[in-house]
Formats: structure tokens, C-alpha cells, sequence
């Protein structure tokens, strides 16, 4: 990710429209699971495809192709790279050997930060259905600002590997500027919960023109803000879905938690900390305060240089663009004082409406179907302690325990690719979000509750290839 420079500017206001066992012994390995899948799709390679049509999609174009993974996609132009670049550790398995259609397209949007296919339109989506389909569909949002291929490897291909039917949205906005589509504060992430609905609907249909029946079973996944998406869809939507895998969901709380009230802090004191010296020490005590784990300070250079900065001042822009008056985003790395710097920003003595707007978009806990959450306990961008311990702590309050597991995946980030900068260190979550899947369906196929709660410790002595591939829930 590159960081923009913003100028103080008079405010463009915002364009668009508003529209988100024995099962303990479980181990996946990427290429040792066969698909479940039926011999072939009515009518066999790509029949029918010049009859497709995604309900409600301003525009659509279709591909008879004979691989849909990105072992093919590549090459083929039906897929970004850049799109997925950083989320995945370089050793993880490619898998092939799935043909079928592809179909991309938009629905109608008015904001235009989308240039995939040079259609300079939101809204747009993919959808791909293999050849040898399983029955099964599986949605996902995108992660960060990103746009529809963005899952490409980290989910796409192994699901599209197993037989599932795979969509994918790019939520209705994109880029470092999202937060300017819509209307109100909270419109552009209201418009992404909007965005996963419609195309779920929209597949679920297209699915049923393709293969003459819809879908038996529809699940949703996700990682960081799709993470999210996983979580308000099944307490909102659960009769769209069967279940869902949310992987590091960003979690948004009126009252708090949410990352508005941790990266300000860690803004202020990550300056001392770095400069050492006598107030190091303090500085070091201020972050693991806000929430950012004790042994996670290797990874704090990096993420203040990346992700703190941009995340608060992006996000803030989009729940309380009051804020800062007319500049738009905020100062990069102002200094503590600086007139309306995010560093000294103070979600709690913010105005009654700046609840609101996150209200508007909060999680409850009140989940209507299965889910399981992991997440990384050395995630330095969405902390674990302030994240998802949190929503697991509001499944139970919702009186919903019984459809959550929820796995704290020691030595796991935010981002899988920094377990190639630190393989000592780190371990992806990848391989655990593919056994978490796996899981879910076990459960849902045979009423087999995947393993109780808990800490998945971080294995010893594995080399990477294994790390990259591997994952054992229990």
C-alpha cells in the first residue's frame, strides 16, 4: 500500500449513492483434499453461456474459460494481481484444474473508483462457475480498500478448487478515497453490508441459471473488513446464508471498541518509543495499553510506517469528517497539537453524531447462523484484544454460543505476506481460515461441531512450505 498525500483543501463533500470430534485432530493441506463436486455442469463446458444474465448488473461480460484459479487467470487477464499483492505468504499452493465461466460486471453505482476493465465504475463484481460444481456457493467482500479480485488467491482458488461456485464484489467504493462516496458520515461502509446482499441475491440466481437448480448451501467469507462483512451479514442476512468464516473482521462498536479509539494512541506513542531513551519505556507501556500486544513490537516499525497513519485518518474521514473542518483526511503524521491532527483525536469526547454514524454500521453479536472467527494474536493493526476477544464476548452476551467457535491463532498478523519478512516469528492464518472452512462444513453437512473455543499454538520447528499450507484447529 502507498500512502497519499492529502492537501487541505475546501471539501468535495461526497458523491454517490448510499447503498455490508475427532474434529481436534482436523488438518488441511492444500492438495490432499479432493473436491466434492458432480461430474460435469448441465450440458457440460460452459453450456449456455450466452444465455447468463446477473439479475439487476447494468452490465456483464462473460467467458467460457479453461481455468478459473489464478494459475490461469493470470495470463488470461481475469484476474488483477495487484489486487491480492501482499496478503498471501509466497509459498502457498496454487491449485488448478478448474474450468468454467467466468462472468464480471457492475450494478448500477454512480461512483466511479473502480477502473478494472476500464469501466471507471463501482459496483462491480465476478462471478466464477466451475465446470464440476459441488452445490455450494461462496461470497466474499474484499479486504482494505481493494477491489473484486482481491481474494483471488487467499480464498478464490481453493474454494473454486473444491467445486464451490465463488463471488466477489468490490463493495460499492474503493481506493484511499472511500470514504467521498455517499452522502451522510457511515454511507460508504453502509453501502458495502448493501453491496454483499445484492450479490449474493444476484449469484444465487445466476447460479440457478447455470446449473438449473440454485445453490444448497451459500457461505460467506472474509478477511479484515470482509471479516466484517462476514459478522453483519449473519446477524442481518442469515437467510441469505448457511454460514460464514470471518477471518480478522474489523469490528465496529458505538460505544467502542473500535479502531478509532486504539491507533490515535498508538500514533502518540509510538514517536518516543522509537526515539528510545528515558521515555521509551512509558511510551512502550501506552501501546500495550491501547490494546497492542507485549512481543509484538518487531512488527511496529512497519505498521506506523504503513498502516496506523493512513487506517485512522481514512476511517475517521469517513465516521467524522467534522473533524479536521475543511481538510480532507487529515494531516499525515502530524505532531501531537497540531491543530485537528488525528493524533490527538479522542473518539470518546466526540460529538453524540459520531456514535451514530457508527451505529449505523455496529456489530451486535446477534448472529442467525454458524460462524467461526479467527484471528491472529500478534495482529498490530486490529489488536485481538480489541477486536475479536470483543465480539466473541458479544456472541455470548447475544445469547448465540452455540452457533460460534472462535480460534486465537497464536503468532498470527494482520497480513500473511510479513510471515516471509519473519519466519521465525509469524505463521499465515491462510491455512487456518481453508481448516476453519472445512469445519464449518463439516458441521453443517453432518452436525459434527468443530473443536471448543480457543488458542491454536504456533507450531515448532515447521519449515515454510508446511507453515504456508498446514493448520490444525486442535
Amino acid at each position: 500500500m502507498h500512502r497519499p498525500t492529502f492537501r487541505s483543501a475546501p471539501r468535495p463533500w461526497r458523491r454517490g449513492a448510499p447503498a455490508a470430534l475427532a474434529l481436534a485432530a482436523l488438518t488441511l493441506t492444500l492438495g490432499t483434499v479432493p473436491a466434492t463436486a458432480t461430474p460435469s455442469a448441465p450440458g457440460g463446458h460452459c453450456a449456455g453461456l450466452a444465455q447468463l444474465r446477473v439479475p439487476g448488473a447494468d452490465r456483464q461480460q462473460t467467458a467460457c474459460l479453461d481455468e478459473l484459479t489464478t494459475a490461469g487467470t493470470v495470463a488470461s487477464g481475469h484476474t488483477d494481481p495487484a489486487d491480492w499483492a501482499g496478503l498471501t505468504p509466497k509459498d502457498l499452493a496454487v491449485p488448478s484444474g478448474v474450468p468454467g465461466i467466468q462472468i464480471d460486471g457492475y450494478f448500477p453505482d454512480t461512483s466511479t473508483t473502480n477502473t478494472n476493465h476500464g469501466w471507471n465504475h463501482d459496483a462491480q463484481f465476478v462471478l466464477r462457475m466451475p465446470d464440476r460444481w459441488n452445490g455450494g456457493l461462496v461470497v466474499a467482500g474484499t479486504p482494505g480498500n481493494r477491489e473484486q479480485y482481491a481474494n483471488d488467491r487467499a480464498i478464490a482458488d481453493w474454494v473454486l478448487s473444491r467445486g464451490y461456485a465463488y463471488a466477489a464484489t468490490d463493495k460499492g467504493n474503493t481506493g484511499l478515497a472511500f470514504y467521498r462516496d455517499g452522502t451522510a458520515p457511515g454511507d460508504a461502509i453502509a453501502e458495502w453490508n448493501d453491496r454483499v446482499t445484492q450479490l449474493t441475491r444476484a449469484a444465487r440466481a445466476t447460479i440457478a441459471q447455470r446449473y438449473h437448480r440454485p445453490p444448497a448451501r451459500t457461505l460467506v467469507t472474509g478477511l479484515s473488513n470482509a471479516g466484517y462483512l462476514v459478522r453483519w451479514q449473519l446477524e442481518n442476512h442469515p437467510e441469505l446464508y448457511d454460514g460464514g468464516v470471518d477471518w480478522e473482521g474489523t469490528l465496529w462498536r458505538s460505544d467502542g471498541p473500535n479502531l478509532l479509539d486504539f491507533l490515535p494512541p498508538a500514533l502518540r506513542h509510538y514517536p518516543a518509543y522509537a526515539a528510545g531513551g528515558e521515555g521509551a519505556e512509558q511510551a512502550r507501556d501506552a501501546l500495550h495499553a491501547a490494546g497492542f500486544p507485549a512481543g509484538s513490537e518487531f512488527l511496529w516499525p512497519y505498521h506506523h510506517k504503513v498502516y496506523w497513519d493512513l487506517t485512522q485518518r481514512i476511517y475517521r474521514e469517513e465516521l467524522d469528517p467534522g473533524f479536521d473542518g475543511t481538510t480532507e483526511a487529515g494531516t499525515p503524521y502530524c505532531a501531537s497539537g497540531t491543530p485537528g491532527c488525528d493524533t490527538d483525536y479522542d473518539y470518546a469526547a466526540r460529538p453524540d453524531e459520531v456514535r451514530q454514524a457508527v451505529a449505523r454500521i455496529g456489530l451486535t453479536g446477534r448472529i442467525g447462523k454458524p460462524l467461526l472467527t479467527l484471528h491472529g494474536t500478534l495482529d498490530v493493526l486490529l489488536p485481538i484484544s480489541r477486536d475479536s476477544d470483543v465480539y466473541a464476548r458479544m456472541v455470548r452476551e447475544a445469547g448465540r454460543g452455540s452457533l460460534f467457535r472462535y480460534y486465537r491463532i497464536e503468532g498470527g498478523t494482520h497480513t500473511d505476506s510479513l510471515v516471509d519478512s519473519f519466519p521465525d516469528r509469524l505463521r499465515p492464518l491462510t491455512p487456518c481460515h481453508r481448516t476453519a472452512f472445512t469445519a464449518l462444513e463439516r458441521w453443517l453437512a453432518t452436525g459434527q461441531r468443530p473443536p471448543a473455543s480457543g488458542t491454536v499454538a504456533q507450531p515448532v520447528g515447521a519449515d515454510p512450505v508446511t507453515l504456508a499450507n498446514t493448520c490444525s484447529l486442535g
